[in-house]
């Protein structure tokens, strides 16, 4: 016997004998939780000997992971968050040991500059925080997203093998949930007035559950063309995409049918390299829009009459409200969006400090905009990650945040164009897309600090500049 194979059979032994174990001593004392030691010791083989499987397993974790709200009134994700946060300090350990022999491109790459600043930013932005805490706990939070979805992402994700296995790891848990939400959609008729009660326990609402499809859309779409035409794979990966559309449309949610339509401009955009005007006039666009609500308080004539703007148990008389200014769910945004416009106007330079918004935006809400729902129990954020970020940490940490998408979408044009390989162009506008479908959403959701989203987000960065870094 060699010394591998006695290695090997002394693993097995020692890992039988701790699950034989952690089984009788859980059934005998009714420590049920000793049952999960053997999952911690082989998670810990893992952590040891290749961190890189415990990293796809993490993708692979991410379309089932559950909202759970610990004693404290802190939510986390179970298991995403604790194995980002075991991950970033494993990959902390790596650097520091094999720090000396790893490439620095990375590192000098201008959207890693970018990203490291708005850290940077945002970590000052916390010692100056009206609740030092509440911005403490949430910058520890962005640093294990970061560490994990880009940093150590770029290390592991730097061929097309590797997003293979991202697509697949992660499109087969995704679709079980498309099915378990879509067979209990189907017992409601696919109503619109139930479509919140099918989404538990894999998605806290129906906005996360589209999102989520949609970001994942253009990984299937050409995860299509990595296969040969009409192949067992290439089947699969069409009935996947049929089904995930399938999803997206019974979510009603009008942010994701936007975001699609957006990324099927941005294709053409990209391919004919209109990224730049593209970019300019949307600029101009909004610069346009907030300018003409500000002149003369034009702001004040879009008040809502509250008793108007409620929930629509039909999508028909939702999409007719929305035109209308009577959508609940959009007019309750109209008034966050102001009490975040007064609280920018206090706090311009350093913000009221990251993931403070809701502690602190009644007292500068108005009056006129409110809705029913305005009470906002359940602490849901501003609805908007750019005027997020603005009031969080004022105008510079605003800026950055822009300029880093702004960045993303450039340089991704410029490495689709510069690819050599058909493999590397269809990865580079894979992650693209997905980046401006992200982007799109950010408009009217807080998705960045979401696992289910907010992965893909670095992740596609990530991909980005690797691929520009082996184009040299």
């Amino acid at each position: 016997m060699t010394i591998a194979d006695r290695n090997t059979r002394n693993l097995i032994i020692a890992f039988s004998v701790i699950t034989l174990i952690s089984v009788v001593a859980g059934m005998a004392g009714n420590w049920y939780f000793l049952l999960g030691v053997p999952a911690l010791a082989l998670y810990a083989y893992l952590a040891v000997v290749d961190f890189k499987q415990l990293f796809f397993l993490l993708m692979a974790f991410l379309p089932i992971t559950v909202e759970v709200w610990l004693p404290n009134g802190t939510v986390t994700d179970i298991p995403t968050e604790p194995m980002m946060v075991s991950l970033m300090g494993i990959y902390l350990l790596y650097v520091l040991r094999n720090g000396a022999t790893m490439k620095a491109g990375f590192l000098r790459h201008p959207i890693t500059v970018l990203l490291l600043l708005h850290m940077g930013w945002m970590f000052f932005t916390v010692l100056t925080s009206q609740a030092f805490v509440v911005s403490l706990k949430w910058f520890l939070a962005k640093c294990w997203y970061v560490t994990t979805f880009y940093f150590l992402a770029g290390s592991i994700l730097r061929s097309e093998k590797d997003l293979k296995k991202v697509l697949w790891v992660v499109l087969i848990p995704l679709l079980l949930t498309v099915v378990y939400v879509t067979v209990r959609h189907a017992a409601y008729g696919f109503s619109f007035a139930h479509v919140y009660k099918v989404m538990s326990p894999f998605y806290r609402n129906k906005v996360m559950y589209a999102c989520m499809l949609v970001v994942f859309i253009p990984f299937v779409w050409y995860g299509m063309r990595w296969y040969r035409r009409y192949s067992f794979a290439w089947f699969f990966l069409a009935f996947a995409l049929v089904l995930m559309l399938i999803g997206v449309q019974f979510s009603y949610t009008r942010a994701a049918y936007i975001s699609l339509v957006l990324a099927a401009g941005a294709y053409y955009v990209i391919k004919w390299r209109l990224m730049k005007p593209a970019i300019g006039i949307a600029a101009v666009g909004v610069v346009l829009f907030i300018a003409s609500q500000l002149q003369d308080r034009h702001w004040l004539d879009e008040k809502p009459e509250y008793e108007k703007a409620i929930t629509h148990e039909r999508f028909d008389d939702l999409l007719s409200a929305t035109t209308k200014g009577q959508d609940v769910s959009t007019m309750e945004r109209v008034y966050r969006w102001v009490a975040g416009g007064h609280m920018v106007a206090e706090k311009p330079l350093t913000g009221f400090g990251p993931g403070t918004f809701t502690m602190f935006y009644k007292s500068y809400t108005v009056a006129g905009f409110r809705t029913y729902v305005s009470e906002n129990k359940e602490g849901s954020g501003i609805h908007c990650y750019y005027l997020q970020t603005l009031v969080d940490q004022g105008f510079p940490g605003a800026l950055l945040f822009i300029l880093l998408v702004v960045v993303v979408l450039l340089k991704a044009e410029s490495v689709y164009h510069k690819c050599s390989s058909p493999e590397r162009k269809r990865a580079v506008l894979m992650v693209a897309l997905t980046t401006v479908i992200i982007d799109s959403l950010l408009i009217m959701n807080d998705l960045v600090e979401t696992d289910k989203v907010g992965s893909f987000f670095f992740l596609s960065m990530a991909v980005i500049v690797n691929m520009d870094l082996e184009e040299g």
